[in-house]
């Protein structure tokens, strides 16, 4: 078992290395006939690709997808869509002086635990490079979306930098677009940005996030209790991202401080017939199923820990060295980390969409 698959009907497969030839996705269990073409997934990686800001990492990938299979005349065939994201401007030789050396807060030590050997170039399939593929693959989640849940909407943004956190007060959801950080506070986002450089610059340092994803007009009825939960599988599904350290539904952990009164989302049914809910502290889902009202995620990234600090470490021999990590790397992932965000969201949804339409034809329950 290589374990580089995930999902149940919507099967995604990644494959590559930060600095092999090329890295890509095979999405397996799309239905035939959806438009789907390059210009449809492009979109979204030019979100994530890196060398979009001064904030990110200056390595510069056009990251042009390419379809591969699965697509005939402009629509899918139903069977596997293969996308293919080559390399360009890798640098290993930024690397060099690590290949015996073992840095601190990555994975090269327990990667060489494992398998006796490690990729020490950018980290391998470690490497934040592999969340192209993911993106890539949420980018054909979305046309299945778009067919299945029209008015299903997904927004990331990042909610807080190191103990720096945003004014929900000031909450501005076309901030989100308008600034380098995908933050909807437009006084955060400044603030961010210079100590971002800052932290860059003059510390030769990094700094974690945490980043939210919604997705309003989920319809109700997704997931399935015990061993098929939507949060469970959403949980999953972020938890796999690279860095990340910590993943909360709804009120998350702050659930812990408040009691059931506090807790619990009142129903109402209003004069039309629809329900009302009076919060959403459960994020949208309530037994492993989605109610209807917006699914809400929240995920914490490490800082990168690429810093051109020394830190002390071993090398192969065991013996003490210290480390300092060249190359091009994001000060905060967490900014490039929101688009890879919204793709896993818009992953787990599609495939939750096949499995209920699987099971129960989309029959739902009636109120009144």
């Amino acid at each position: 078992m290589s374990l580089n698959q995930f999902g149940h009907l919507l099967r995604v497969t990644t494959w590559g290395e930060s600095h092999g030839p090329a890295i890509g996705a095979v999405v397996d269990g799309c239905p035939p006939g959806l438009p789907l073409s390059e210009e449809d997934i492009q979109p979204w990686l030019d979100r994530r690709r890196p060398g979009r800001s001064r904030l990110t990492t200056q390595r510069q990938e056009a990251d042009r997808v390419r379809i591969l299979s699965g697509v005939f005349e402009g629509r899918t065939t139903g069977t596997p869509i293969s996308l293919l994201i080559e390399n360009t401007d890798q640098r290993s030789k930024d690397y060099g002086e690590i290949a015996r050396r073992f840095r601190p807060g990555h994975a090269d030590l327990t990667y060489h635990l494992k398998y006796g050997l490690r990729d020490y170039r950018g980290g391998g399939r470690s490497s934040a490079r592999e969340t192209a593929a993911r993106v890539a693959a949420g980018g054909v989640a979305r046309v299945l979306l778009a067919a299945l849940a029209p008015g299903l909407r997904i927004t990331g943004y990042m909610v807080q930098m190191g103990d720096r956190r945003i004014d929900r007060a000031r909450f501005d959801p076309a901030e989100i677009e308008r600034n380098d950080l995908w933050c909807p506070d437009p006084v955060a986002a400044a603030e961010w940005a210079d100590y971002l450089e800052w932290l860059r610059r003059d510390d030769h340092n990094s700094v974690g996030a945490v980043i939210e994803v919604v997705a309003e007009g989920v319809p109700p009825g997704l997931g399935a209790p015990v061993y098929g939960k939507l949060d469970a599988d959403l949980a999953a599904a972020f938890m796999g991202i690279n860095a990340v350290k910590g993943v909360e539904i709804g009120a998350g952990f702050a659930a812990a401080a408040l009691t059931g009164r506090d807790n619990a989302d009142a129903i109402f049914r209003d004069p039309d017939g629809s329900l009302r809910f009076g919060s959403n502290h459960a994020g949208g889902i309530l037994g492993g199923i989605s109610t209807g009202q917006p699914v809400v995620v929240r995920f914490a990234v490490k800082p990168t820990s690429s810093i051109l600090s020394p830190v002390p470490s071993v090398d192969l021999d065991g013996q003490p060295v210290e480390v300092v990590t060249k190359g091009r790397h994001d000060p905060c992932v967490g900014i490039r980390a929101v688009p890879v965000g919204e793709a896993m969201m818009a992953l787990v949804l599609a495939d939750h969409l096949l499995l209920d339409r699987g099971q129960t034809g989309g029959q739902r329950g009636r109120i009144g």
